[in-house]
């Protein structure tokens, strides 16, 4: 019940922030691009609503993410993945176990498609040998 609580304030504090960010108007500083020597620095502009706004929702954020992590954790409590899956109840003997072969397909059936077996050329080998060419005999000169 607690959980769902804050989590609906958690969704309305992020659009109400993303809100208040979006309304903001730009310095134009980012990447170097300029922008006026009064911005945040000034007591005019520390003081602005959006501003302000802008921080008490973000600090209101923050509170909500980590309160909402901490209560998640304690709800599921300490158990681990392990606990839960019962690793204990398995027998190791037979999860090695070869699979029973497949019944043949039908000889009507075509055959399945297999992939070729990769070749991997490392770069810092010495290059694979090709075959050699078949050698043929050069042609005999003739003496007209």
């Amino acid at each position: 019940m607690l959980l769902g609580i804050l989590l609906t304030i958690h969704v309305i504090v992020c659009i109400a922030l993303i809100a208040v960010v979006l309304l903001q108007r730009s310095e134009g500083g980012a990447l170097g691009m300029g922008g006026s020597t009064g911005g945040l620095m000034t007591a005019r502009g520390a003081g602005d609503l959006l501003t302000r706004t802008t921080w008490i929702l973000g600090g209101v954020f923050f509170v909500l993410s980590l309160t909402l992590t901490v209560l998640a954790g304690q709800e599921r409590g300490a158990s681990s993945v392990v606990d839960r899956i019962k690793v204990q109840g398995i027998d190791p003997n037979q999860l090695n176990q070869p699979t029973a072969p497949q019944p043949a397909a039908p000889s009507d059936a075509p055959a399945p498609l297999t992939a070729p077996t990769p070749q991997v050329r490392s770069p810092f080998e010495a290059p694979a040998q090709l075959p050699a060419a078949p050698q043929t005999a050069p042609a005999a000169p003739s003496n007209p």
